[in-house]
């Protein structure tokens, strides 16, 4: 069954309003009729801490966890110190939870400078922490992105990383970062559906600006059809970096809900039916 959530960095992008507000988060996630939230580590707070209190945290608020964010820099031929010690108190944090997931996703650098060198040892480290993780029975999934500065970025770097995924680790494409890479994003689905684990959707313009969902080009009701029919079985995570969601996250996500329980979760019967 697909099950639908938020990612935290919509509210990140407005950070000093909602650094604190993990539990505000969680109440618009819950008035949104979503299911989950995937919180990027800096919004945790305190909680990064006590996974056993935001546990607690998320059953008063009836939200589950979809997965945790980890995002670092990874520029080196393995782990500095300080990314192992990050990655491990997020495995650490994960492992108490039911299907616990870590969502690892690289800090975009200013250009693609030295590109292969940066490619391979980005490779090297999050299959290392996947390996990690998936000893203690963590699922791990990569997250590309697409500014300027992404390293995984186009066609051809996205499949030098997926050849280059080992077994452990599997992948959460982005809509939006596909469609701004210059990729056909259904193709993408099609091609890769065996090794998606994890879905981030974002709207995106013809223009390449960010738009609320159902506002851009993206058929998500085209995507969510073929995430049926192949089989998936996970989370759905809307990151919405629109314009309006900088202005007011909360009220874009409520609208984003909207979409999802009017257009997206009538599909798996339509699909089916016409599978």
């Amino acid at each position: 069954m697909i099950k639908y959530g938020f990612q935290t960095y919509t509210w990140q992008m407005s950070y000093e309003k909602y650094a604190d507000k993990i539990g505000h988060i969680l109440d618009i996630t819950k008035q949104s009729g979503l299911q989950a939230i995937e919180p990027d580590t800096s919004m945790l707070k305190g909680y990064f801490d006590s996974a056993e209190s935001f546990k607690k945290l998320l059953a008063e608020k009836g939200v589950e966890l979809a997965s945790l964010c980890v995002v670092c820099d990874w520029l080196h031929d393995g782990e500095t110190s300080e990314e192992k010690q990050f990655a491990d108190k997020a495995i650490n944090f994960v492992k108490s939870f039911p299907n616990p997931m870590l969502m690892l996703c690289q800090m975009p650098q200013s250009d693609r400078s030295n590109l292969a060198e940066r490619q391979k040892n980005a490779l090297k480290c999050i299959n290392t922490i996947a390996k990690r993780a998936a000893d203690v029975g963590i699922k791990s999934v990569f997250h590309p992105n697409s500014p300027p500065g992404s390293i995984f970025r186009v066609f051809d770097d996205y499949k030098l990383m997926l050849d280059g995924f080992d077994q452990c680790l599997g992948y959460a494409p982005d809509s939006g970062h596909i469609i701004n890479g210059g990729m056909n994003v259904y193709d993408i689905f099609r091609d890769y559906m065996s090794v998606i684990k994890h879905v981030h959707f974002k709207d995106v313009g013809t223009d390449g600006v960010w738009r609320i969902m159902g506002e851009g080009i993206t058929d998500f009701v085209k995507i969510v059809e073929m995430l049926h029919r192949g089989g998936f079985n996970g989370y759905i995570v809307v990151e919405d970096e629109s314009p309006e969601a900088e202005d007011d996250p909360d009220a874009v996500s409520i609208k984003n809900g909207e979409y999802i329980l009017n257009k997206l979760l009538s599909i798996p019967s339509h699909a089916l039916k016409n599978g």
